[in-house]
């Protein structure tokens, strides 16, 4: 089906997102998240997608962390997913929120032990002094030895919620296809193809 035919793109989304997966590619779920400060100095880092609907797309992360603190100063952010081999590109701007703590809750609790002792264990993006990496996380499998791991109250998710996301199709000759969707005021999504 040609980009041009397409209305709703979180259907197109996950019709993409579905497409990597079964592709088999390594990670499919990561993505480049660029935030910026108040200030306007932009940052760039790969996380993960762990889940998306009509409202926007999920990842968790410290919220102590350099994104986070930025993401505080400028909820304003964009997502770039780029899978390589299907010659294709999703870029995504929106505004971002934290996640309800049920939502965090609940994504907590797929996690292995090991991933959980290890939200509590790292001060993610600060600078590692004495005490190591390996020592904290002995403290925590020791304060929580043989009981459920709680969710961290400085670690959670966030909500992308997408304003503009354009869809990006690898064609012969660099003819490449991109079509932008646009929300519009009352919440619909008005479509443009763009050139390469």
């Amino acid at each position: 089906m040609s980009l041009t035919q397409q209305s709703d793109p979180i259907a197109l989304f996950r019709e993409w997102f579905m497409a990597a997966k079964e592709s088999d590619l390594t990670l499919h779920e990561s993505m480049s998240l660029s935030t910026s400060t108040s200030a306007g100095f932009p940052s760039s880092r790969m996380v993960l997608l762990k889940d998306f609907d009509s409202r926007g797309f999920i990842f968790f992360t410290n919220y102590n962390s350099r994104k986070a603190q930025e993401i505080q100063e400028n909820p304003k952010v964009s997502l770039l997913f780029h899978w390589p081999t299907l010659e294709r590109q999703i870029r995504i701007e929106g505004s971002v929120t934290r996640t309800s703590i049920e939502e965090s809750e609940c994504y907590f609790r797929t996690r292995d032990r090991g991933s959980q002792v290890g939200a509590w264990a790292s001060k993610q993006s600060a600078t590692i002094g004495q005490e190591s990496i390996a020592d904290k996380v002995k403290e925590i499998e020791n304060r929580f030895e043989n009981q459920k791991i709680p969710l961290p109250s400085f670690w959670g998710g966030y909500r992308v919620s997408p304003n503009r996301i354009e869809f990006w199709q690898g064609r012969p000759d660099r003819l490449h296809e991109r079509l932008l969707f646009d929300r519009e005021a009352k919440g619909d999504w008005s479509t443009t193809l763009l050139y390469p």
